[in-house]
């Protein structure tokens, strides 16, 4: 994006259920409507016009802020803790959003009646390995946050499968034992006869408001930011 020094951008989720709650929590905070061209990639803000408006992927909003090309944006959390640190250092969570709410937790097959903690999926990942003499498979979008997750409870003897989507097929194609994931209402896990273990929980995740970090002592672009309190 073009940008000069009058001028500040920010981001929006370019598709699905993100875009279309961030568009209605954005007009509602600016108590305007998004003006957008005809290629629906860009928009302006009447009551803001300085704001240069942008339509990203989520996990693009995050990489683009952190380069310095983005000022602000909306994303998921989940995104953001996935990335290396020096992300977060660069990156503020300026507001917490009421929608794009789901859970980042572990989930294993209906049928393990003997794990309920992560201590029991500990103890199985070793026998497992005795067994079929490799690591127990986890599939996930969120390798970061999986491994560092199982490893702050002990577990060292799994193997990460990268998730492309529908990570809860995976187990019962026979590509992993378990998963990590996001859950929202827990229906597409039933369907899937997953469960959630007790302890499991890594991460409580909605939309927030991102921002630039250097671009907080602006006042001109934080008068515009309270403005989405």
């Amino acid at each position: 994006m073009i940008k000069n020094n009058l001028n500040y951008s920010f981001a929006l989720p370019s598709k699905g259920r993100m875009r279309s709650e961030s568009e209605i929590f954005f007009n509602k905070a600016t108590s305007t409507k998004l003006h957008k061209d005809y290629r629906d990639y860009f928009f302006k803000i009447k009551k803001f016009n300085f704001i240069n408006g942008i339509y990203l992927h989520s996990k693009e909003i995050i990489e683009r802020i952190f380069d310095g090309s983005l000022d602000a944006g909306i994303s998921g959390l989940d995104l953001l803790r996935e990335f290396p640190r020096i992300y977060q250092n660069k990156i503020k969570v300026f507001k917490v959003l009421d929608f794009g709410e789901a859970n980042l937790c572990v989930a294993i097959p209906n049928d393990w009646i003997d794990v309920q903690t992560t201590a029991d999926l500990e103890e199985i990942s070793y026998l497992f390995k005795d067994k079929n003499n490799f690591r127990i498979r986890v599939a996930t979008k969120y390798p970061n946050l999986t491994r560092k997750f199982l490893y702050s409870k002990g577990i060292t003897q799994f193997k990460i499968i990268p998730s492309l989507g529908a990570t809860e097929t995976y187990p019962y194609t026979g590509s992993s034992e378990f998963i990590v994931d996001l859950v929202s209402t827990g229906k597409t896990l039933k369907a899937n006869n997953l469960r959630v273990i007790s302890d499991g929980l890594i991460l409580k995740s909605s939309a927030c408001v991102l921002v630039a970090k250097k671009k907080l002592s602006d006042y001109k672009f934080l008068k515009f930011l309270n403005s989405l309190k």
